[in-house]
Parts: C-alpha cells; sequence; structure tokens
C-alpha cells in the first residue's frame, strides 16, 4: 500500500466530532498514516492536543497563531504559544502567517505576530506551517528578512504561481498542495509541473477546500489520495513515485524518520 501523509489538517474541528473513529480508519485504509494538525489560537489547543493523547501515532500538533485570529490584544494569544513551546516539544510553529483576504484593520498586528513566530521556530529550530491568503509577497518579504539559513517551512495551501514557487524554494521552503489543486479554474494545476517534486507536499486543509469530486463538503483525510493522483498525473509518474516522493519531502520538513 502507498504511504501518504496530510501535512495540514484541522481534525480536530467540530466538524468531526460525530464521526473521527471512521475518518481516521478511513485515512488509513488510503494509506494516510501521520496527520499533522495546526493550531489556530488558544481555544484549539485542548481539542488538538485531546487528538494526539487518543491518536498519538496518527496525530501530530503545531503551536502557533493563525493570522485571522490576530487582534487588537494578540499579545495575549501569542503568550499561550510561547508557554505551549516552552512546555513541550512541537514539530512545526504553526499556523503562521499573513491574511490580507477579509481584513487588513491589524496588518500590523499580523506582521509583528509573524515575526515573533519566526523567531521562536529558529530558537526551537523547528519548521514553520505559513499561511498566506492574499499575501505572498508580503509574506515572503519578512520570511526573508527573518531567514538566518536555519528557517524551513512550507507555504501551506499554495495558490501561487511556478515563480511564487521558486521563490519559496529559494527562502528554503517547500509548497504545499491541497485540493485546489484539482480545481478547474483553480490555477494551482497550471503552475504545478513548473514545480519540482522535491518541493512538493500534500495537504487537506480539512475540513476546508475538499477536491473534486466533494467540492463544497467537508474535506478529510483521506482524500489525500485524491490530491495525490492529480499531481501525479500532471506529472505524468505513476501514484506509488508521487507518493513515496511526497512523504519523503513531508518527512524531511518536519525533520521526522517515519
Amino acid at each position: 500500500m502507498i504511504q501518504l501523509i496530510d501535512t495540514h489538517a484541522h481534525i480536530y474541528a467540530k466538524d468531526f466530532r460525530k464521526d473521527i473513529d471512521d475518518v481516521l480508519r478511513v485515512a488509513s485504509e488510503e494509506g494516510v498514516y501521520k496527520i499533522y494538525m495546526p493550531n489556530v489560537d488558544s481555544e484549539t489547543i485542548d481539542p488538538m492536543l485531546e487528538m494526539e493523547q487518543k491518536y498519538p501515532a496518527q496525530c501530530v500538533p503545531m503551536m502557533g497563531l493563525h493570522p485571522c485570529h490576530v487582534k487588537k490584544d494578540f499579545e495575549k494569544e501569542l503568550y499561550q504559544v510561547e508557554t505551549w513551546l516552552a512546555k513541550r516539544p512541537f514539530v512545526t510553529v504553526g499556523e503562521i502567517g499573513l491574511d490580507f483576504y477579509w481584513d487588513m484593520t491589524f496588518r500590523e498586528q499580523q506582521e509583528e505576530a509573524l515575526r515573533i513566530q519566526l523567531r521562536w521556530a529558529k530558537q526551537y529550530n523547528i519548521p514553520v506551517a505559513i499561511h498566506c491568503r492574499n499575501s505572498f509577497a508580503e509574506t515572503a518579504d519578512i520570511i526573508e528578512a527573518e531567514q538566518d539559513g536555519t528557517l524551513t517551512g512550507v507555504f501551506h495551501c499554495f495558490s501561487g504561481n511556478a515563480d511564487d514557487a521558486k521563490r519559496a524554494a529559494a527562502l528554503g521552503f517547500v509548497v504545499g498542495i491541497g485540493g485546489v489543486a484539482t480545481f478547474k479554474n483553480g490555477g494551482v494545476a497550471e503552475a504545478v509541473p513548473d514545480i519540482d517534486l522535491s518541493q512538493i507536499v500534500l495537504e487537506t486543509d480539512c475540513p476546508y477546500l475538499a477536491p473534486v469530486p466533494h467540492r463544497g463538503k467537508r474535506n478529510e483525510p483521506s482524500y489525500i489520495a485524491l490530491i495525490a493522483q492529480k499531481l501525479a498525473d500532471i506529472k505524468a509518474i505513476p501514484l506509488e513515485e508521487l507518493a513515496k516522493i511526497t512523504t519523503a519531502n513531508a518527512l524531511k520538513l518536519f525533520k521526522q524518520t517515519a
């Protein structure tokens, strides 16, 4: 059986409370043996860590403050992140970044929160999971300014073009490709041929952005198989090869061996 990794999944969300056992069982049956969970804010920490406790072999937590949850009092939220990073190991600082899609009221605070969390990643020598909706260039600028040769990470839910992917690679980052690659006019599929496979990891971002033919419905980790098949078709390689490479990329990103 192929082995796949979902590098970004909010499986602790309320959407999965009624059937999480079945969701994870189906994911395993599809070859998804590891699922990385990004934190959002202080309210998601407990349910995320409960998932890790219940499914330690499959569910791995991150720790960070999502840009959409950066408000006027963001320092209080960052204090929680800092406390947890000092309390126990996490594989990633995430998800962090900038989001200029809905509202730019707290742009300055988002940028400061990003800088602070990038420095924590350097302090603990762990990668970052970057959220950059409508803000790739601005986010890359900040990462570039903070890059000391040790920063690594993933531009999650990558929706840029080939030039954006090249800039990410130059920064030492990979790109997370998800369900948008299966959308007819998503734009990502057109960029994939020019992105080296060594720079790609797979993600669902579930429960959001379900791939075709489930678009508009709840996304879940098992759908990584659909995304992997789409990328294999674009790259004109066997699914097994695509799975082997992207899984190795994910393990390298998170500095894990299995």
